[in-house]
């Protein structure tokens, strides 16, 4: 499974979001730091869930984290747009 899919699975489960878009932009950082070569080390996660609107904005990243478990460990650079 690769990590966007696993991404959206994984926040799919956790939080039945309302919209939910992973954009893939490993490309833009082919070279850098943090780039494995696998072509999945850098994406941008926009989530809106109703879970979300009583909580802080360092809730929701925690939330997000927790969620993502393990997976974290495969992402080198992960932006998060929750609401």
């Amino acid at each position: 499974m690769s990590v966007a899919e696993d991404l959206t699975l994984r926040l799919t489960q956790a939080f039945q979001p309302d919209r939910l878009e992973i954009t893939n932009d490993s490309a833009k950082h082919a070279g850098h730091g943090g780039d494995d070569g696998s072509g999945e080390s850098h994406f941008h996660v926009l989530i809106r869930a109703a879970v979300f609107q009583p909580m802080s904005r360092v809730a929701r990243h925690r939330a997000v984290h927790a969620a993502l478990g393990d997976l974290n460990t495969r992402i080198h650079a992960l932006a998060l747009d929750i609401g």
